[in-house]
């Protein structure tokens, strides 16, 4: 043994190669920590040291080869002045370099995921080959950042500026064939041939059949394009990445910028600009954001591990309703390997569930996701049926008739009788309580709530809900039962609207004191849009259901009379009374055309204007900062509130519903990390700023306490 440490060791094999290889003791993957780096810098004075090795391979003694940096020491480092982020960057760097400068030929074996600056170790060897069965990429701008151990200077270099910019830009993680294609590693081979053919590699430029110095001297020296074909092609992807990411995520422009000013320099110099252009983003609120966002998932997913173990062994499912909602379960149980019978009463409406099924899996098909093979055997994965003929062996079952509370009652209490002691029952609902629905069941310990968002093959966020009576196994199956369907669930205490209504309606009630006093609610959507949701308030009643809104802001108005029942008449109600439900039957705050793909497009339309005329003040302009402050001061109180109450368990667990959700703009964090970052204090101030608009404005006495002791929400 050459060296052993705690992350990385050197071991000669034959033929004077040696192995270095990344294994860090105690943890499940490998990952550049700062104890690693340190290990590291160890392990290369070692082989310097040692005149015995004549090549080298890589390798991992995990599943994985490296997932990167470790971003739990990020929150940490990036609240330093940008010179010491710099230093930090700089520093590592200077290892990787020394890494790349051993006069011997170096090949790595990319066993598994490669990201971030597992990719960016395997760029400083001097080549790269690849099992079929790995990934790699540079997702660094997912997180408001970009490469920092020399990925921005190495990639262009290896495989020019198109494709870096592709790779660094994008943050994507790639398959082995666009890998190869995009010259990022030099071969693919079969996983158990992986060791064996680095080896072999090594031995070429052994033998002198490979130049492996001047594949080396590529990345030391400066691009090679022509200085006026190097300014067009970066401007051409500068372009290119700006109306991508937008103006709210600035590190996939900066990679840019940051290779563009280095693309003239020779490896140290580009390394200086790369550490300082890192700096700078990792200063900025989204990088803040994003980090913690990434933390905060991080939590949730260990959060639900933990819940998840108490488990019962789920092997089928049922659901109970072959509607939109009930059609979409059926559809991701199967196709997450779960078995499901699809209970209706109808026919027809058994043949609507399936045909949604099949339609999903067709377009899977077509984009290359799937065989036919596998889509039929999904497909039989479904059983529709009109009794409960099988329903004995059934371990969870999910409800999703109609939004009524005998309705679902009496389906609740039917199905009971039909199935086996220990079955699980759940409630897809978006409104009725929990604790309600379960006293009409003789076993009301063994029933919780599954809130799934429409459509539900495409939102990731399930609420599993207890109610008063529901036990922690089931709360622990219907948490195993959502990660087998591949969604993220989030476990939330029983109470009108449970965590995402309750705060989505507070936020609504906000847009229609703006239209009340006269804001055009088409200023408020543009506003609204450009701070950074998919879409505005208006546009989002519509597509959600203007009908469905009326009926969840009455559960609301009920739950909470003192700070959700108004004394005029909304919007939404007047368009509702107008039947304009929105995108369902084409007219709501805005009309509905189809556009070239047969997709509904929102146009203006003069007749909701006359509408809203009677309940409106004159029309005027606001402020965008006041429309901002309007809106959002009552979906973060009413957060604040929610873990005031106990309704979630963290700050992370209600930040990551809103994202998986509602689709809270990511760069911002979720509600508590927007408080966060304007700080407790100035929202306190904020609140009380507004606070003569009514009591969904008041700050929370949570808040209140934080901003006295000069606290966030996040440590």
């Amino acid at each position: 043994m050459i060296y052993q440490g705690n992350a990385v060791s050197v071991q000669l094999l034959d033929d004077g190669i040696a192995e270095l290889k990344f294994d860090l003791q105690g943890e499940s993957v490998n990952k550049f920590n700062r104890a690693t780096l340190e290990d590291f810098q160890k392990a290369i004075d070692a082989i310097k040291g040692s005149d015995q090795i004549k090549g080298l391979i890589v390798t991992s003694g995990k599943k994985v080869f490296i997932v990167g940096a470790d971003i739990t020491e990020f929150t940490e480092m990036f609240a330093q002045e940008e010179a010491e982020i710099a230093k930090w960057s700089r520093e590592a760097n200077n290892i990787f370099s020394a890494f790349e400068d051993l006069d011997i030929p170096k090949v790595v074996a990319i066993n598994g995921f490669a990201m971030g600056g597992g990719l960016e170790m395997c760029l400083v060897c001097d080549f790269r080959v690849m099992s079929e069965q790995a990934q790699i990429g540079l997702p660094e701008v997912k997180l408001g950042i970009f490469p920092a151990f020399g990925g921005t200077v190495r990639m262009p270099r290896l495989v020019g500026v198109d494709n870096a910019v592709e790779w660094i830009a994008t943050g994507a993680q790639q398959r082995p064939e666009k890998a190869l294609k995009d010259g990022v590693v030099d071969a693919v081979v079969k996983h158990d041939d992986l060791h064996n053919a680095a080896i072999d590699l090594v031995k070429q430029c052994l033998a002198g059949k490979i130049d492996f110095r001047a594949k080396r001297q590529e990345k030391l020296e400066p691009l090679k394009l022509p200085p006026m074909e190097n300014m067009m092609a970066f401007q051409t992807c500068t372009a290119m990445v700006m109306q991508q990411a937008g103006k709210n995520y600035p590190a996939p422009v900066e990679a840019v910028k940051v290779m563009q000013k280095a693309a003239g320099m020779k490896r140290e110099e580009a390394l200086d600009v790369e550490a300082q252009g890192f700096a700078k983003v990792a200063k900025t609120p989204q990088a803040t954001a994003l980090v913690g966002l990434f933390l905060a998932d991080q939590q949730v997913k260990k959060v639900n591990g933990k819940v998840a173990k108490t488990a019962k062994d789920i092997q089928q499912a049922a659901v109970l309703g072959a509607g939109i909602m009930g059609g979409g379960i059926a559809f991701q149980s199967a196709l997450k390997g779960t078995p499901i019978i699809m209970k209706d009463i109808a026919d027809k409406a058994l043949d609507l569930g399936m045909n949604e099924a099949s339609k999903l899996l067709a377009k899977r098909v077509a984009k290359g996701k799937m065989d036919a093979a596998k889509m039929g055997k999904v497909l039989s994965s479904i059983r529709p049926t009109l009794n409960y003929g099988d329903f004995e062996n059934v371990n969870v079952i999910v409800e999703a008739v109609v939004e009524n509370t005998k309705v679902k009652q009496s389906v609740l209490a039917e199905v009971e009788e039909k199935v086996a002691d220990g079955t699980i029952l759940a409630s897809n609902t978006s409104t009725i309580s929990i604790t309600k629905l379960a006293e009409a069941l003789k076993k009301p310990e063994n029933f919780g709530g599954m809130h799934f968002f429409n459509p539900v093959h495409m939102m990731p966020l399930v609420e599993v809900i207890r109610g008063e009576k529901t036990s922690d196994e089931t709360i622990a199956t219907l948490v195993a039962y959502a990660q087998k369907m591949g969604k993220n669930p989030i476990v939330v205490n029983d109470c009108p609207g449970f965590l995402v209504n309750r705060v989505l309606f507070p936020y609504f009630a906000g847009f229609g004191m703006l239209v009340r006093d006269g804001a055009d609610f088409q200023q408020v959507d543009k506003v609204m849009q450009k701070f950074g949701w998919p879409m505005g308030p208006a546009y989002l009643l519509d597509v959600v259901g203007i009908d469905t809104g009326v009926h969840a802001a009455k559960v609301m108005a009920e739950g909470f009379p003192d700070r959700m029942q108004h004394d005029f008449k909304d919007p939404t109600e007047i368009m509702f009374e107008n039947e304009r439900y929105g995108q369902k039957n084409g007219i709501g705050f805005y009309r509905y055309e189809q556009d070239k793909k047969g997709k509904p497009k929102k146009v203006a339309d003069e007749g909701s204007y006359e509408l809203l005329k009677p309940m409106a003040a004159e029309r005027k302009e606001f402020d965008a900062e006041e429309i901002i402050a309007r809106m959002m001061i009552p979906m973060c109180t009413e957060t604040v509130r929610c873990l005031e109450d106990n309704i979630v368990g963290s700050a992370a667990e209600a930040d990551m519903a809103m994202i998986y959700g509602i689709g809270f703009p990511p760069f911002r964090g979720g509600p508590l990390r927007y408080i966060d970052s304007i700080g407790t204090k100035a929202f306190a101030d904020l609140c009380d700023k507004y606070a003569h608009l009514g009591a969904l404005y008041e700050a929370p006495q949570m808040l209140k306490d934080k901003a006295a002791k000069g606290e966030s929400f996040f440590a």
